[in-house]
């Protein structure tokens, strides 16, 4: 087989509406939500029989925001300085531009239609990003204890801590309990280019429909206010 026509039969609704402060891997911001969102000619229930029997999936992406490749990247859990081949990494920036992320299923819904909507956790992906086929999580076959990671032995820790403006938590508690999280989770990783070092530069990122703006002073990030669009 020379080549292969991919088909989506799902995208997936996140809350990061754009490529910054989307989490550099699953699970890490367990308090982002996604919906599963089947396209027509894939959304028959009976595609989705006996998979509620799996607590994580798999699911086969594409990076539709990347263009292009590189042979060598630089990786963000190297600082951004160090070049590595391009196989040896999951950047998006691939010949194939093709992603693999696990999640948590949360539950099996409905849309206004009917037609069934798979609710997940811990996606570390783009808004609107088109899924081309999802696979049950086996844990006896995905789950390798002894396996060496390379350059990323870890999950990366918390970078930077995190800090409300006065009553913007409360505010966005009020708007939805698991903003705080979100926002705590998703900055405390520190999505900015690791070359990015400006103090009094205010930065954006839209979470959950609104524009997350915040700055970084040493180890903490500010989180300055919550716009709506």
């Amino acid at each position: 087989m020379d080549s292969l026509t991919l088909t989506p039969v799902a995208d997936i609704r996140t809350d990061y509406a754009e490529k910054f402060g989307v989490p550099r891997q699953p699970g890490l911001s367990p308090s982002a939500l996604g919906r599963i969102v089947f396209r027509p000619g894939f959304d028959n229930p009976d595609m989705l029989r006996g998979i509620e029997g799996f607590s994580h999936l798999w699911l086969i992406f594409g990076f539709h925001l990347s263009n292009g490749w590189r042979p060598t990247v630089r990786p963000p859990r190297l600082g951004g300085n160090e070049r590595l081949g391009v196989f040896a990494s999951r950047s998006p920036f691939r010949p194939n531009p093709l992603g693999l992320s696990v999640v948590r299923l949360d539950r099996i819904g409905r849309d206004a239609s009917g037609a069934p909507v798979l609710h997940v956790i811990g996606a570390d992906l783009v808004d609107n990003t088109p899924v081309f086929d999802i696979k049950p999580y086996v844990a006896y076959a995905d789950s390798l204890p002894d396996a060496v990671s390379g350059f990323a032995l870890a999950a990366p820790e918390a970078r930077l801590t995190v800090a409300f403006a006065p009553g913007l938590e409360a505010a966005l508690a009020a708007r939805e309990a698991r903003l705080p999280a979100l926002v705590r989770e998703t900055l405390s990783q520190d999505p900015r280019p690791a070359f990015h070092d400006e103090p009094e530069r205010v930065y954006g990122v839209m979470l959950a429909g609104l524009n997350i703006r915040f700055r970084v002073v040493g180890d903490l990030c500010e989180v300055l206010e919550a716009v709506s669009p």
